[in-house]
């Protein structure tokens, strides 16, 4: 049965299951809401459902509140004026506040939301502009021996053979978005957004919205690819927000974040390692074209949306050579025709 509660002394109890589409996600439960009214006891409830869905949905991702990015910064530097903040004083936050983490983290969840704050008092009230240098390669490098951890590890791309170990072992839905990602770079927020009303079947085409500063955009995709998508019956998933039902979506996903569990499911099922959309869809499908089937980056990157071909060459494509390979083509066995004799070997030819 859900969760449900009763009255024990003074506070109230829950007890139950969690359940998610019918299907029980977590428990049994017998356990103190900690609230006194019936009112407290049935939040609790309800936070603790939306916090097992959320693990069912999405694993154990961190949520992090707006109040858990910002306050942190606040309690160090928040009764300091504008003017006595540095850009060393913000990037010395990093370690105090997030010993462990990486340089990347402290740019992105210290750095850049306390210097917005700034430059945006800037806009309104027009007090001092902040430039914050990044952090270079020896702090980053320095952190990671610190912390034992390397920051950049680079993402592997899907190649022919993991898409069709994949299908084998997926659904029908999510082998035809791996598919559609690995055959079009699209990205998964792209790809799941993608309606009935997007398809265009009499010319292969199906559209895109606009993302990242590219606009909204029809791409071709070829007629097999068509085929399976109108092979789809559309699917109306819930918000989890709001608990309404949102239109009609062909691969059945209402989140960018939505599939993720179910393709570590489909991974394991195929013995595969687990590669997550962006890899799979944008990096494998450069890799595919410039790597291994040696197209042109300019037609490449055209094909893919990027308006500069040197971006994705930088990001995109992933050198699969092997690093023995490419010594070996050193190596020389020349066979020489004229041996060279020693002054001995001449001397003893002449007596």
């Amino acid at each position: 049965m859900p969760l449900q509660i009763y009255k024990r002394g003074r506070v109230y109890w829950a007890k139950g299951w969690v359940e998610y589409n019918g299907r029980r996600i977590a428990g049994p439960y017998r356990r103190s809401t900690k609230a006194s009214t019936e009112a407290g006891a049935r939040d609790w409830v309800a936070r603790e459902t939306e916090a097992q869905i959320h693990r069912y949905v999405f694993g154990d991702e961190p949520r992090m509140t707006f109040s858990d990015a910002i306050l942190p910064i606040v309690e160090e530097i928040g009764d300091l004026p504008l003017t006595a903040i540095s850009g060393r004083m913000l990037k010395e936050l990093g370690p105090k506040l997030k010993p462990d983490a990486c340089t990347d983290t402290w740019w992105r969840e210290i750095v850049t939301p306390a210097s917005a704050v700034i430059n945006n008092a800037h806009d309104l009230k027009n007090t001092p502009m902040i430039r914050v240098k990044s952090y270079d390669n020896f702090e980053r490098i320095a952190q990671d021996k610190r912390r034992n951890k390397p920051s950049r590890v680079e993402r592997k791309p899907a190649d022919k053979e993991w898409i069709d170990a994949f299908c084998r072992a997926a659904d029908r839905y999510n082998a035809a978005l791996v598919r559609f990602m690995f055959e079009t770079a699209a990205r998964i927020d792209q790809a799941i957004s993608i309606e009935p009303d997007d398809l265009r079947p009499a010319e292969n085409k199906v559209r895109v919205k606009a993302q990242k500063g590219h606009p909204e955009s029809w791409i071709t995709v070829s007629p097999q690819m068509m085929d399976e998508l109108l092979a789809l019956p559309a699917k109306r998933p819930k918000n989890r927000k709001t608990g309404k039902f949102m239109k009609p979506r062909v691969f059945g996903y209402g989140s960018s974040t939505g599939y993720n569990t179910r393709w570590k499911t489909i991974c394991k099922r195929a013995g595969i390692p687990y590669i997550s959309a962006h890899p799979a869809g944008r990096h494998g499908f450069f890799t595919e074209l410039v790597v291994r089937q040696g197209v042109d980056p300019v037609t490449a990157a055209k094909a893919g949306r990027w308006s500069d071909p040197n971006l994705p060459m930088r990001i995109y494509a992933h050198a699969e050579t092997d690093e023995a390979d490419v010594r070996a083509r050193f190596r020389t066995n020349h066979v020489q025709e004229y041996p060279v004799r020693t002054p001995k070997q001449q001397k003893s030819k002449k007596e």
